[in-house]
């Protein structure tokens, strides 16, 4: 049997459609987990901290996603440092430019970033869940209902698409 380029194209769109379903179902397993004493602590965010090499009482947020996506054996930087989560070999979306790459809307298991302009950089990341119209809905780790700078769990949010900065893709992107 001879395979096509959109044979090979349908394949990769299928595995990376089954990976994206992999992810959502881990980090949104994760609802719910709260900090211990408010303090970034507790069992489960200490497991994400130590899968980026941090101890109890870091900001926790980097390393919700990177262990998320570590649990579906997604290549990611291993990082507690938000930054560090949207290199511009991964960016497919950014606000304020016309920067969509290969025409490819943000979706489930992307990773967004919020700029804090009082620390002059990216301080916060998340996973995507949906992204449509004016509106997207997030899994984020070390967040809270109101939405702080600290939060105090993992939490489903509903943000302004505006207020996100930019979105990197690590399940369709370059590899690391």
């Amino acid at each position: 049997m001879k395979f096509t380029g959109s044979d090979l194209l349908v394949g990769k769109r299928q595995r990376s459609s089954s990976l994206r379903l992999s992810l959502q179902s881990i980090y949104t397993a994760e609802l719910g987990v709260k900090e211990k004493t408010g303090k970034n602590d507790g069992d489960r965010v200490e497991t994400y901290l130590r899968y980026v090499h941090l101890k109890a009482s870091n900001p926790w947020c980097a390393a919700f996603v990177c262990w998320g996506l570590g649990q579906a054996g997604i290549p990611n930087p291993g990082s507690g440092w938000s930054p560090d989560l949207l290199p511009n070999s991964k960016v497919i979306w950014q606000r304020r430019r016309s920067l969509m790459k290969q025409g490819k809307t943000p979706e489930a298991g992307d990773v967004f970033g919020i700029w804090f302009p009082e620390k002059g950089r990216v301080a916060h990341v998340g996973f995507v869940d949906e992204w449509s119209g004016k509106y997207l809905v997030t899994v984020e780790g070390n967040t809270n209902v109101s939405g702080g700078i600290e939060g105090d769990g993992v939490y489903r949010r509903r943000r302004m698409i505006s207020s996100v900065y930019k979105v990197a893709d690590y399940i369709g992107g370059k590899s690391l």
